[in-house]
């Protein structure tokens, strides 16, 4: 797991809200750790605050007081958020923690025992408890205006879209449904009403997130709601009639994502699907207490492909896990020969606390680790540079998330996803675009990870 990079961390970047200081508001800040799950959080926390007529602050020294929102995914993930944390109460003093890591109260004030309190994951109203207590609200109607889209951490022009909370996968070496709870699906009707107000107010791009996106619906029995049913593939198509690019994150390779194809070979969402793969030895995936059907996955990958040939598929594997031996190593490498993923992450094992893998058998020593995982991103860095290299001469449609003071434009294409995937980037001509623009390109350079391209026409 990952933090925010520094341009977009919610504590370092530009806030969508700008407005000085009134005298006597109270103004709080945040600092956000972890994945997109956790940004949609601290962006719902910070809403409800702006609601109630607090400021926000970009920094320490403006706040009364500093929300953190931490994670707890992994170990070297809970250190980074100790240290956040301590950070904090260096430099401002008066600290409320929230999120993953929050759901082991004793751990963080056990280390930092001046933080004024301590809440888990999406508990939205504790959090407010808490700023009310250290930061009493003051708000004044006439001027505490809210923005119709709510706080957003993210960029204007893209965000994302949580439809549901936890997970009912019991993968041994993930804490997250001990943390966060059962999938719990959001209604469909309250989706898609957050989906029209982002897109109403300027959001070119929806990002749709969970813990386990293509369940979503199954814990309400897919329950229907204002003629929408809690159903990922309705739901999609639903959001494909919004007008907005629709990118799936975290979609777990079930029988029924077959059916979300068809509407990316339509145009109707992106040709982009997020899947956690994780491993390809079936041995393996037993450990991981993970389906082990790595052999039906390529045949459900070349069926995806052949329905829609432009489908941009990502996924994460973990190296080195317990047990892992050299020969289920090279069946990983063997099978990423044959999927040729488009855009692959890769962690190496680590313990978690509270995690079951962590009592297995035959750990991995940390060189044996470090060394697969050289092998691995080598191969992957490899099909990559080749994937990129056909798209040379292609026409691309792109997004735009930044101009620099040199005139130079850093993209997306369909298949790059925010903050993870890589670029394209335009070095001239971009006099007449502006960041959230999206126009239309002709690659005509490729390196490991990124595109150049010539704008063809905005």
């Amino acid at each position: 797991m990952s933090t925010n990079p520094p341009d977009l961390r919610p504590d370092l970047a530009r806030s969508t809200i700008s407005e000085a200081r009134r005298p006597g508001q109270p103004v709080i800040g945040m600092v956000s750790l972890g994945c997109p799950k956790a940004l949609v959080d601290s962006e719902r926390i910070l809403t409800r605050l702006r609601a109630e007529g607090y400021g926000i602050s970009p920094d320490y020294g403006g706040a009364d007081a500093v929300i953190v929102n931490t994670c707890g995914f992994l170990d070297s993930a809970k250190a980074e958020s100790l240290e956040a944390i301590g950070e904090a109460l260096q430099e401002n003093g008066r600290v409320i923690v929230t999120g993953c890591l929050g759901a082991e109260p004793e751990y963080i004030t056990g280390t930092h025992p001046k933080v004024l309190a301590v809440t888990g994951p999406h508990q939205y109203e504790q959090v407010l408890d808490a700023v009310h207590a250290a930061v009493p609200p003051s708000p004044d109607p006439f001027v505490d205006l809210l923005p119709s889209s709510g706080v957003k951490l993210t960029p204007r022009h893209y965000s994302y879209l949580k439809i549901s909370e936890g997970c009912n996968h019991k993968c041994k070496f993930c804490i997250i449904p001990d943390m966060r709870g059962r999938l719990a699906s959001r209604p469909a009707h309250a989706v898609l009403r957050e989906a029209e107000k982002l897109v109403e107010n300027g959001v070119r791009e929806l990002l749709v997130i969970s813990q386990d996106t293509s369940a979503y619906g199954v814990d309400t029995k897919h329950a229907e709601t204002g003629s929408h049913r809690a159903h990922i593939a309705d739901l999609a198509r639903d959001l494909g009639d919004l007008g907005a690019w629709v990118r799936l994150h975290y979609v777990y390779p079930y029988p029924h994502v077959r059916d979300l194809i068809p509407l990316m070979a339509e145009g109707r969402i992106l040709p982009y699907l997020d899947i956690p793969f994780q491993h390809a030895h079936p041995d393996t995936l037993k450990r991981m207490a993970r389906p082990a059907a790595a052999a039906k996955t390529l045949d459900e990958i070349n069926a995806w492909r052949a329905i829609c040939p432009d489908i941009t598929l990502r996924s994460t594997f973990i190296v080195g896990y317990p047990g892992e031996t050299e020969e289920e190593f090279q069946t990983l490498l063997d099978w990423l020969d044959e999927a040729r993923l488009d855009r692959v992450g890769c962690f190496k094992y680590e313990n978690v606390e509270g995690a079951r893998s962590n009592a297995l058998p035959d750990h991995v020593p940390e060189p044996v680790k470090e060394e697969r995982w050289q092998r691995f991103m080598e191969k992957a860095q490899a099909i990559s540079a080749d994937k990129l290299a056909a798209k040379v001469g292609s026409v691309q449609d792109v997004i735009v998330d930044d101009i620099d003071e040199d005139g130079i434009a850093t993209c997306r294409t369909k298949a790059d996803a925010p903050e993870i995937d890589g670029c394209l980037f335009i070095d001239e001509g971009t006099e007449a675009l502006s960041v959230g623009d999206i126009v239309t390109v002709e690659v005509d350079e490729a390196g490991e990870y990124d595109l150049w391209g010539q704008i063809t026409r905005a």
